[in-house]
C-alpha cells in the first residue's frame, strides 16, 4: 500500500525549536519561584499547553490554581513569541526532506501541540505552502499523546490514518501517532523514544525519500 499522506510534527522534528521552548519554560520556572529539573523538562517535551502547565506546577510543588496557571500560560506564550520572532533553525535534513516529499506530490499536514498563535510564527520559517492543512494543540479537545490531532489531520486531508506516516521526535508525539492508527517514523531529538511495535527509527531526516517513507509504512506493519 502506498503512503496516502505524511503528517509532520513540528517542534524537535522539523524545527530545532525545543531549545527555544527550553529557554521559555526554564525562565517561567524561575518566575514561579522554582527551579527546572531535568525530569520536569523531559516530561514537558511534546506536551500540549494544558498538560505542560500541570506538569510544571506539579513538578515545582505548586498548587494547581486555575488563575495562576492561566497567568503562567500567558507569560510563557509571550516569552516564546519573542523567542520565535525570527528565523528558527531547522533540524538536520528536515528542510530538504519536506521539500522532496512536497515536490513528489505527497499530501502533507503539520500536526503540532503548539498553539496556533505560535505555530503561525513557525510557519514563516517552514513555509505555509509546504502543507495542505495544519492542526494545532488548541484546535482539538485533547492534544498529544491523545490521537485527536492526528485524527483531525487525516480527516481534513480525506485519508485514513492507517494509510499515513506520522513523523515524530518524542514519546508523547509517537504515542499520539500510534493511537491514531498511523505508522510512525521516529527521529529522536532531545530525549530517547522507547522502541514499540509500530515505530520505525531514523537518526535524522537527511536523505529521506518518498520510496523510503513507503518502506517505513510497510515495515511498521
Amino acid at each position: 500500500m502506498t503512503v496516502a499522506a505524511v503528517l509532520w510534527d513540528m517542534d524537535g522534528t522539523l524545527l530545532d525549536s525545543e531549545k527555544l521552548w527550553d529557554i521559555g519554560v526554564r525562565e517561567l520556572a524561575e518566575e514561579l519561584g522554582g527551579r527546572m529539573t531535568d525530569a520536569i523538562r523531559h516530561a514537558l517535551i511534546g506536551a500540549d499547553a494544558r498538560n505542560a502547565l500541570r506538569i510544571l506546577f506539579d513538578g515545582l510543588g505548586l498548587e494547581l490554581d486555575p488563575a495562576a496557571m492561566l497567568a503562567a500560560g500567558q507569560w510563557l506564550e509571550r516569552r516564546v513569541t519573542e523567542l520565535m520572532a525570527g528565523p528558527i533553525p531547522w533540524r538536520p535534513g528536515a528542510q530538504d526532506a519536506l521539500a522532496t516529499l512536497r515536490a513528489a506530490g505527497l499530501p502533507a499536514a503539520l500536526v503540532t501541540n503548539t498553539k496556533r498563535s505560535i505555530t503561525e510564527l513557525c510557519l514563516e520559517t517552514l513555509g505555509r505552502h509546504m502543507f495542505d492543512v495544519s492542526v494545532c494543540g488548541d484546535e482539538v479537545d485533547n492534544g498529544k499523546p491523545a490521537p485527536d490531532p492526528y485524527l483531525r489531520a487525516a480527516r481534513l486531508l480525506g485519508v485514513a490514518p492507517e494509510d499515513c506516516v506520522a513523523v515524530e521526535d518524542s514519546p508523547t508525539g509517537s504515542a499520539a501517532g500510534l493511537a491514531a492508527g498511523c505508522r510512525v517514523l521516529v527521529v529522536p531529538c532531545e530525549i530517547a523514544v522507547p522502541s514499540r511495535p509500530g515505530l520505525e527509527f531514523r537518526e535524522s531526516l537527511v536523505g529521506l525519500t518518498v520510496d523510503e517513507l513507503a518502506l517505513v509504512h510497510a515495515g511498521a506493519r
